[in-house]
């Protein structure tokens, strides 16, 4: 949510910014039109309410002198309507006012690319060289089942597209990730946490899914209940409505869960596979940190995402967001794009974001300032640490060898049960 005195007090930069990325002018114009409009209406209910308390008093004073009342009684009686008019057209305008508050997405920070799509990002390093073989790469859906680690044709039976099995190797990889990132970013100081998967409204709300992303979730039918999109959901709300102490921030957070998305809108997108499925696995950071710290925090997340892509081996870049492809709540975003041989490409598999008081806004997290004074919004900041289906593919095609087996990346091998390499299966 942004500030509400940033949209009245700053409104020619502030609309301009909402239009970069991608707010319809007629939304903010209506929402300023309407807020005026609502505050007039306050100060005018408020001079109802208190005409209605003098003529109230005048009742009494006319009964206690003995003079006829029924004017000051039919003058209240007109003010009380007038009063219960203007209060329910309120309503209706706070409404209205508050819903369309709901849509306006973060503004980016000032050194983000303006621009309507992914075109305008703007790369920041390559870190790595990538691997070079002396025969064609295989894409990771023609590797996985060769070995018999991927099962797409039986996912598709038991839940249909967009879904994947893991078998045997491919479990244990799976899970050899998971464990390495987790022990790694508890290394950087993170605090292991294991949270629900289902998530009411008012935790989507906080940190930006609902209203506007309602089609990318899968609810429960019945209860007010989500599966959730990203562990983002739960871990960041486990401060929501509380007022901290500043000497508990930083706070940190690392979650392995699974993730459930529509993926509304993506028809057509990355049919083949395992990049963009509506269940897979992640290892999310969230850190909630004082506002003068978000910048360097941002800074230090995304370096922990990368410590996971630079320990094993794997060769990406990183890119920074223009205002048009950064997420609807985040004012800045690094996404990393480890590199796909057999893709022939860079592909996003951590997005690290700086939220600053927009998620807290929405989720009523704040803290006490260390010098006294009213409690401030804390800033909220998450990134992936990584995507576990989309690592598992990057360590398929990168490590991948001429027989089709697959070497297993050495940071890996404590978590592998001895097993350094994945073998072809026999030829008959």
């Amino acid at each position: 949510m942004l500030d509400r005195d940033l949209l009245r007090d700053d409104t020619g930069r502030t609309r301009t910014r909402l239009l970069d990325r991608g707010t319809d002018a007629a939304d903010f114009d209506r929402w300023q039109q309407l807020d005026r409009a609502r505050r007039e209406l306050q100060v005018a209910a408020e001079t109802l309410q208190h005409e209605r308390k003098v003529a109230s008093k005048a009742i009494g004073v006319c009964k206690r002198q003995g003079i006829d009342a029924s004017e000051a009684i039919a003058e209240v009686a007109a003010l009380k309507q007038r009063l219960a008019d203007a209060e329910a057209q309120l309503e209706a305008m706070t409404a209205e006012v508050d819903a369309l508050e709901t849509t306006f997405p973060n503004l980016v920070d000032d050194d983000v690319p303006v621009g309507p799509d992914e075109s305008s990002n703007r790369a920041e390093r390559t870190i790595g060289t990538p691997p070079t073989f002396d025969f064609t790469p295989q894409a990771h859906w023609d590797l996985g089942p060769a070995l018999g680690l991927l099962d797409f044709e039986r996912a598709a039976k038991i839940a249909g597209a967009r879904f994947s099995v893991l078998t045997g190797v491919g479990a244990r990889l799976e899970r050899a990730l998971a464990h390495y990132m987790l022990d790694l970013h508890a290394a950087h100081g993170y605090l292991e946490v294991s949270t629900p998967y289902l998530v009411n409204s008012d935790a989507l709300f906080g940190t930006g899914q609902l209203p506007k992303f309602a089609d990318d979730l899968f609810t429960v039918d019945g209860h007010d209940l989500y599966l959730i999109p990203t562990a983002e959901v739960p871990v960041t709300n486990l401060h929501r409505d509380e007022i901290l102490d500043a000497d508990q921030l930083p706070l940190r957070y690392v979650s392995y869960t699974p993730c459930f998305r529509a993926e509304a809108g993506s028809y057509g997108k990355d049919v083949r596979g395992m990049i963009r499925q509506h269940q897979f696995s992640k290892v999310e950071l969230v850190q909630l940190v004082h506002p003068d710290d978000s910048a360097d925090a941002h800074v230090a997340l995304t370096g922990h995402a990368e410590a996971v892509l630079q320990g094993l081996g794997l060769a990406y870049r990183a890119v920074t967001l223009c205002s048009g492809d950064t997420g609807f709540a985040a004012a800045r975003t690094t996404d990393l794009e480890v590199w796909l041989p057999g893709q022939d490409a860079y592909r996003e598999i951590s997005s690290c974001s700086n939220f600053r008081d927009f998620q807290a806004r929405r989720a009523g997290i704040r803290f006490r300032p260390a010098g006294g004074g009213r409690p401030q919004y804390a800033h909220t900041l998450n990134g992936s640490g990584l995507a576990i289906g989309r690592t598992l593919v990057a360590i398929l095609e990168n490590y991948q060898e001429a027989d089709g087996g697959v070497r297993i990346p050495d940071a890996l091998l404590p978590y592998m049960r001895g097993l350094a390499r994945i073998d072809p299966p026999a030829a008959d």
